[in-house]
């Protein structure tokens, strides 16, 4: 609003200069009496021509039907009334607050001849016509320019339930796969597992399939998806989950940490021959939201001069030379697509040994 009442007045200010030079040079009027004269007129009609528009199209949208597309243009039969009436009225009103201003008696639109009139009512039309002509065309670029943002935020929102619909089956069949090798070597924990996995499922896909959750939720699913895999590797998988209390209500998208903890297990604690720890954590560095899934397992074996996950087939850890590490991928088109460059998923050597995987998202994005 501000920046459209400055750009208004950019324009009266134009128009002012201009119409002042030629009465000055034509008509010989004094500069300063035409100065005042064309800014007070110009500026009365402006106002009166801009709050006409802006009323009829305010009652024209409210009787639209829902879910329409505000109309923005009156079209140029109701304009050219708006321009006719706004004339009219900003003329009189204008040039009796510049006499009152100036102390003159100039006369007004009643006071002189129907030729007079019509010619003074061109004359005035024309600062009228130049400021709605502005004022349509920015508007209707406007329009394009907010039709072209709302098509790119609902193809990235498309973008996010292709990449989370894709991400659930992942997710299950790795569940499924776990499942499988338990039942050969422990058919009653595996029942127990399958019990646990029915419940796990029951509560995680319908709320995976919101468009993000709080991050308190998050942990709560990861809680249930850790104690799914403690049914099958018992005291070889050691969990901790660490949430400050601040941070509880910051909205993710769903699964955002699944991938990561699936890896750390997979290919980090598995492998072990004694398991380890993973610990899944949450903090505030600066204005960015950190989230770490450190686990103490065999590591990702790259050396210290590699770029993190940026790992050759030799350099992976034994039993991860046939993955595909879709869920890494997933991750990181999903960060990409809601956040852009502004978030990160980054996988390293853990400074203790192991693996650290981190995510950085804005925290001042919603």
């Amino acid at each position: 609003m501000r920046q459209r009442a400055f750009s208004q007045l950019r324009i009266v200010l134009v128009i002012t200069a201009v119409f002042t030079a030629l009465e000055t040079l034509v008509f010989g009027q004094p500069t300063g009496q035409s100065l005042l004269y064309t800014f007070v007129i110009s500026c009365c009609c402006s106002l009166i021509i801009q709050g006409l528009s802006q009323l009829m199209l305010y009652g024209l949208n409210r009787s639209l039907p829902a879910h329409t597309e505000p109309r923005i243009w009156l079209g140029w039969p109701l304009q050219s009334a708006c321009l006719i009436v706004g004339t009219l009225l900003g003329y009189s009103l204008g040039n009796a607050l510049a006499n009152w201003i100036s102390g003159h008696q100039n006369v007004g639109l009643v006071d002189v001849s129907l030729r007079q009139g019509l010619v003074i009512l061109v004359i005035s039309l024309i600062p009228g016509v130049a400021v709605t002509l502005y004022f349509v065309g920015r508007g209707r670029v406007e329009a394009a320019h907010a039709l072209a943002l709302k098509a790119q935020r609902s193809a990235a929102e498309n973008q996010l339930r292709l990449l989370q619909s894709q991400l659930e089956p992942h997710m299950l069949f790795n569940t499924l796969a776990n499942l499988r090798v338990l039942i050969g070597m422990d058919p009653a924990r595996a029942q127990h597992m399958l019990d646990q996995l029915i419940a796990y499922l029951r509560a995680t896909l319908t709320a995976s399939r919101a468009e993000s959750h709080p991050l308190r939720d998050e942990f709560e699913r990861l809680r249930d998806y850790l104690a799914l895999m403690q049914i099958r590797m018992g005291q070889r998988l050691r969990p901790s989950l660490e949430l400050p209390a601040e941070l509880a209500e910051f909205p993710i998208a769903p699964l955002l940490l699944q991938p990561l903890v699936e890896n750390a297990i997979k290919h980090g604690l598995e492998p072990a021959i004694d398991g380890g720890e993973l610990s899944v954590r949450a903090l505030r560095m600066g204005s960015h939201l950190q989230l770490d899934v450190l686990d103490t397992g065999i590591g990702i074996g790259i050396n210290s001069s590699a770029s993190p996950d940026t790992r050759t087939a030799d350099e992976l850890p034994p039993g991860a030379e046939s993955g595909t590490h879709f869920g890494l991928h997933q991750v990181r088109e999903r960060l990409a697509t809601q956040y852009g460059s502004q978030a990160s998923l980054s996988i390293s050597p853990a400074p203790q040994g192991g693996t650290l995987a981190r995510i950085l998202i804005p925290i001042q994005n919603p």
